[in-house]
C-alpha cells in the first residue's frame, strides 16, 4: 500500500525517510509550495522592535526558518548566548526543533505537552493562557497565502484566529507578521497521473493541512476522491477531506507513530 506524504517538500522528505524506514511505500507529492517572505522588510522590522512583545508565537517549522533568515547580526531577544526577554510559543514538536536549529534554548519555549491527544492553538492555549494578561503583547508570525502576501500582514485564520481572539479577551494585544508565502504548487503530468492513481488504487493520502487538500482538488478539477483514503492530523482537516469527497477519513495525533498506526489500519 502506497502512502502519498503531502506536506511542503522539505517536511515531506523527512516524513518520507521515516516511513521508509518502518517499511512503508511512501512518497513525496508536495501540495504546498513556500516561498520567503513577500516583504522582507517586515519581517526585518519585526525583528528591530521584537523586545518590544511579551512572547512571539511561530505557527510552523517554515514560520521559524524563515523568521530567522532575517535575523539581524545583532539580536539579545532569541538569541542563545544573550538575554532572552520573551517567551516563544509553538503548537508542535516539528516548530519547537526548528527553534533549537536556530539557536533558541528550550527552557523558553512554551508548547503543547508531547503526549497532548492534538498538537494546535486550543492546547497550545492550555500551556500558556495563564500568561496572558491585561497589556501582554503577542506577535504572531505565519506564512500567508497568495492574496495575503501583498501587504506582508496576514489575515486571522483557522487555529491562529481563535488564539488570537483568546490574548485579546484576556486584555492583550495581537500583531502578525509574514515570514513565508505559501502557493499552490504546479503538479507536472507525472505528478497528475500519480495523483489521479492514487484517488482509487488504495493508496493512503496522509494531510497535515487543509490547504493541501484545497490545492489537490484545484490541481485535479474534476476529479472523484470517492474511493480515495486519507489520514489527517485534526479534525478540521478532517472536515475539509470530507467535503472534497474522500470516500475514507481517518483522523490521527501528529505523530509519526500515531500515523503508522492510523495508516496501516487502512490495509
Amino acid at each position: 500500500m502506497r502512502v502519498l506524504v503531502t506536506r511542503p517538500k522539505q517536511e515531506a522528505r523527512k516524513w518520507v525517510d521515516a516511513l521508509v524506514e518502518a517499511g512503508f511505500d511512501a512518497v513525496a507529492l508536495p501540495l504546498i509550495g513556500v516561498l520567503p517572505a513577500p516583504r522582507p522588510e517586515a519581517v526585518q522590522a519585526a525583528w528591530q522592535r521584537l523586545d518590544s512583545f511579551d512572547a512571539v508565537m511561530f505557527v510552523s517549522g517554515n514560520a521559524v526558518d524563515h523568521f530567522f533568515a532575517y535575523k539581524p547580526a545583532v539580536a539579545p531577544v532569541l538569541d542563545a548566548q544573550g538575554a532572552i526577554k520573551i517567551r516563544v510559543f509553538v503548537i508542535g514538536p516539528g516548530s519547537f526543533s526548528a527553534l533549537k536549529r536556530n539557536g533558541v534554548e528550550p527552557d523558553h519555549i512554551d508548547m503543547p505537552d508531547r503526549d497532548a491527544d492534538q498538537f494546535d492553538s486550543e492546547a497550545l492555549w492550555a500551556v500558556v493562557g495563564h500568561r496572558v494578561v491585561p497589556g501582554f503583547r503577542l506577535l504572531i508570525v505565519r506564512g500567508a497565502g497568495k492574496a495575503e502576501a501583498t501587504s506582508g500582514v496576514a489575515a486571522d485564520g483557522a487555529g491562529r484566529d481563535w488564539f488570537a481572539e483568546q490574548v485579546r479577551r484576556a486584555g492583550g494585544e495581537v500583531e502578525f507578521v509574514v515570514s513565508y508565502q505559501r502557493r499552490q504548487p504546479d503538479l507536472g503530468e507525472p505528478e497528475r497521473q500519480l495523483a489521479q492513481a492514487a484517488a482509487a488504487d488504495g493508496s493512503v493520502w496522509l494531510f497535515s493541512s487543509s490547504e493541501a487538500i484545497s490545492n489537490l482538488a484545484a490541481s485535479c478539477p474534476g476529479q472523484s476522491w470517492a474511493l480515495a483514503k486519507a489520514v489527517v492530523t485534526h479534525g478540521r482537516i478532517a472536515q475539509a477531506a470530507r467535503a472534497a469527497g474522500f470516500g475514507v477519513v481517518c483522523e490521527s495525533r501528529p505523530t509519526l507513530a500515531a500515523l503508522m498506526a492510523s495508516i496501516e489500519s487502512q490495509q
